[in-house]
């Protein structure tokens, strides 16, 4: 098949978060592929603005809104207008998470319940809007971006950690259960990339250098290390692959 493969031209990606970090750079890469692009954040203004840039950039169809992941409502209704804008959801990339750095003495229940919510629930809400439309067209893509820690502990991040082991076998069964139609879910998972929610570590010298010694390439990874992953699970050449977790951690949990 080729390069061809990868082409991207005539689907729809949604991006969950993809205003910002490793979001906006698969937001980016996927339009470069030639897909069409919707982001959404809970702030209206970053969706539609990113939207408008990577439109200007890419020259693909894109739509941007406002949409909290955590809630059914805003989920439903943002599917059905991107869907509306840009034709029916062939990709889903579930990238909104946060993380809250507390050991779990010190982890209060609202904390707990924030994470679990927007790292968990919210990619449950948004694969549950678009699977019945992919099924029905014996096409489509469920990424759920994951992470390293989902893979191996590490402390202070109880809720973060739990969270992102139960997504990888979130992917296992949500593949098992479409697999007979032809649609893929499989997740994703990055090591230490230079992101906003890693501001903490990249400005604290100590805790740098710290994770900086347990990566065998022995550095953090440059935020366009993340495209030909993400393109080649969206895409075709992926076709043959579901259920199953693709890391890109510098080799941290090969350890």
């Amino acid at each position: 098949m080729g390069l061809e493969q990868f082409n991207l031209q005539g689907k729809t990606a949604w991006i969950t978060g993809g205003t910002k970090g490793l979001g906006l750079q698969m937001a980016g890469a996927l339009a470069g592929a030639g897909a069409a692009i919707a982001v959404n954040s809970r702030t209206a203004a970053d969706a539609q603005s990113t939207a408008r840039a990577l439109a200007e950039r890419f020259g693909v169809p894109t739509y941007g809104a406002a949409a909290d992941v955590t809630l059914e409502r805003e989920v439903a209704t943002f599917a059905r207008q991107a869907s509306s804008a840009l034709g029916p959801i062939d990709i889903l990339i579930n990238n909104a998470g946060i993380n809250i750095r507390k050991p779990t003495v010190d982890q209060t229940l609202d904390d707990w319940h924030a994470v679990v919510e927007t790292n968990l629930t919210g990619p449950f809400l948004c694969t549950r809007e678009v699977l019945p439309a992919m099924t029905q067209r014996r096409w489509g893509r469920v990424i759920h971006v994951a992470s390293m820690i989902g893979l191996v502990g590490l402390a202070s991040r109880p809720s973060y950690s739990a969270t992102k082991a139960a997504l990888i076998n979130l992917a296992r069964t949500q593949a098992l259960e479409v697999a007979a139609s032809g649609v893929t879910v499989n997740a994703l998972c990055p090591g230490p990339f230079a992101t906003e929610m890693n501001k903490p570590l990249l400005e604290d010298p100590k805790k740098y250098a710290e994770f900086v010694s347990r990566i065998p390439l022995g550095r953090w990874g440059e935020l366009p290390e993340i495209e030909g992953a993400i393109v080649f699970l969206a895409s075709a050449a992926s076709s043959f692959m579901t259920g199953t977790t693709l890391v890109l951690d510098g080799g941290w949990t090969a350890q």
